[in-house]
Parts: C-alpha cells; structure tokens; sequence
C-alpha cells in the first residue's frame, strides 16, 4: 500500500505535465474562442466587420505598449513606468506638433513630434536601464520612481490639461483606413470616396485601420528580433539565469540597459499613435493601460519567473481585454466588471505559470 501510491503518482506525471504544457500553450487561445462565441450569440452586433476592427484598433496602443513590456518581463523584470512614459511622449510630441508652421507637409510634423517624443523616452528609458543593470536597484523600485518622473513632466509640460493638435488631417490618420467602399461610390484608398453627402457615410465601410498596420509592423519587428536575433536570445538566457548568462559570455548588464530603452521606444510609438486617434497629447493618456499591459503579457503566456513568453502571446492577451472590454459594452453590463474578469483572468495565468513552474522543477 505505501509502495503503489507514489508509482500511481509517478505514472501519472508525465500525463500532467503534458496536460499543463498544453494548457499553459493553448488555454488563451481556447479562452479567447469561447469570448468571440459567447459574445456573438449573446451581442448584438459583435459578429460584424465594423466592430472587430473597431475592437483591434482599440487594442491596438495596448498592444503595442504591452510588446514593449514582453521584453522586460522575459527578462524577468517589470516596467511600471511605461504608461507615463507614454503620455510624456503624448505632451511632448503634441507640442512639438502644434508649434510647428502650418504650412509644413503633415507627414514632417508627424515625424518631428516621433523624433522629439523618442529622445525623451529614451533618456527615461536609459535611467530605467542604468539603475536597474549597473546600480542594481530592483526593477519595481526604479520603474515606480521613473513613473513619478514621467508622470510629473507630463503634467508640467501641459499645465495638467490636454494639449489640441489642430492639424487637418492628423485625425485622419489615426482614425482612417487603408480602403474604403461604398454600395454605390466603390472602392478608393486612403480617404473616403469624393463627393458624398453626409447621409451616404453611414454607408461607408472602412477596411484595414492604419493603427492596426501600424501594429502589425511593429509585431512583426518584435518578432523578429526576438526570435531570429542574437538579442532576442540573450533576453531569454536573461531572463532564465543571469548568473548563467554572464558566464556564458552575455553582457547582462548592457542587455538589460537596451531592454529597458526598447520598451521606453514602444511607449514613445504609442504615444504619438495616441496623438493621432484623439488630436491632442495627454499626459495620462497611458494611465489605464499601465496595468493592462502587464496583464497582457501575462495572460499571453509569459513567465513572472522570466525566460519565457513570446509577443504572439502577448497580442492574444491584448486582444482578449479588448473583447472582454467590447462585448461587456455591447451587452450594456457595468463597465467596472471589465476589472473584475481581467483580475480573475490574470489569477488562473499565474496559477498555470506556476503549476507549471512545480511541474519541471520536480
């Protein structure tokens, strides 16, 4: 009798540990299904292609900000500051937008306000770095005071209010899409069909959000770096082992530093997409999205251990907190609950991290 109970137990490990590795793969995926098909039978209106590219292009600034943090949490840190980072950039690219003449091409103010909203990101993303690699301060305590510091720059800047961009055109791009149709105009892309009368645009159907390309390109950069580079591997040993990296030659304290700079860059691209959507800079602007972006990452699959997660995962985090979000509202359920079931969502992704976690260590 004492002797059967652990061989019982031993047999059925190999079981388990397939059941969790496949849940730990899979259960976004599956959960993300059950949504979309709860959502349609019971939503009016969510089954449509309006409203799934309105739910990506919702998505897609937390998307984006999360992509950054899949970086820093494969390395086993976090980076609370992100979202105000984010709306540093807003402020300052939003100023640096309207400030300029407007009789310069649109695509240069967009460029200039990028290119000023990145220095500053990076000069609070290289202070994230240094403090965390070189001075070993942990990354929650540096990351909580560079939120502080963004924070607090950002409302400086716009004396705590939102800074207008009256750009024509800027909202076009932020709102538009790649191509347009119309029942009796046809397809055009880029802009809307000339010539139709206010009633007609109820019409119109827009195919392909710039925000979502915008998205997928940075994915697909993402991606690629970190699964097909030098860099991208390194994060991984990283994250897994420091002590392990370092003797295997990896400048731990250099590739932490540039991990921090990554995400401080996706922060200043949301910011400046941010400007786009809504024509003015908000220091804020990045508040809500601090906590969905960590919850994003960890839902996608990530480890808290470090070491593990991917940035596909990641997007289907982003995209599950981007229906939960839609199909409460069309629903028309208080949108507090959205809180509720991200929280609950979040606590079975960390104890599926963690019983995997048990699972190979013994």
């Amino acid at each position: 009798m004492t002797t059967s109970a652990p061989a019982e137990r031993t047999a059925r490990s190999p079981d388990s540990r397939r059941l969790l590795e496949f849940l730990g793969g899979a259960w976004a995926w599956i959960f993300l299904a059950i949504l979309i098909i709860f959502f349609s039978f019971t939503g009016k209106g969510f089954l449509s292609l309006t409203n799934f590219q309105n739910i990506l292009a919702n998505m897609s600034i937390l998307a984006i900000l999360a992509f950054g943090q899949t970086f820093v949490i494969i390395t086993a840190g976090i980076d609370l500051s992100t979202g105000y980072i984010m709306g540093m950039v807003s402020v300052v690219s939003a100023l640096i937008m309207r400030s300029m003449a407007p009789d310069i091409p649109l695509w240069i103010v967009i460029l200039a306000g990028l290119a000023v909203g990145i220095f500053a990101a990076l000069i609070a993303g290289l202070v994230n770095g240094l403090l965390i690699a070189r001075l070993n301060v942990p990354p929650f305590i540096a990351t909580l005071g560079m939120f502080g510091i963004a924070r607090g720059v950002g409302f400086l800047l716009s004396d705590g209010m939102p800074v207008p961009i009256m750009r024509q055109g800027l909202g076009r791009i932020g709102n538009g899409y790649l191509a347009y149709f119309h029942p009796e105009a046809g397809w055009s892309f880029l802009a809307p069909p000339p010539g139709l009368e206010r009633t007609q645009m109820r019409e119109l159907q827009g195919i392909l959000p710039f925000v979502v390309i915008i998205m997928i390109v940075l994915l697909v950069v993402a991606h690629l770096l970190l699964t097909r580079t030098k860099f991208g591997l390194h994060t991984y040993a990283v994250g897994g082992n420091q002590e392990a990296a370092l003797r295997a030659g990896i400048p731990v304290a250099r590739h932490l530093t540039m991990i921090y700079l990554l995400s401080a860059l996706f922060a200043a691209f949301a910011g400046v997409i941010y400007n786009t959507r809504f024509t003015n800079g908000a220091a804020n602007s990045g508040e809500a999205l601090l906590l969905d972006s960590i919850a994003a990452v960890v839902i996608g699959g990530a480890s808290l251990f470090g070491g593990g997660g991917t940035l596909i995962g990641t997007l289907i985090g982003a995209l599950i907190i981007a229906v939960l979000a839609n199909g409460l509202v069309i629903l028309a359920v208080n949108p507090f609950w959205q809180f509720i079931a991200v929280g609950v969502v979040i606590i079975f992704a960390v104890l599926i991290d963690q019983a995997q976690a048990r699972v190979s260590q013994g």
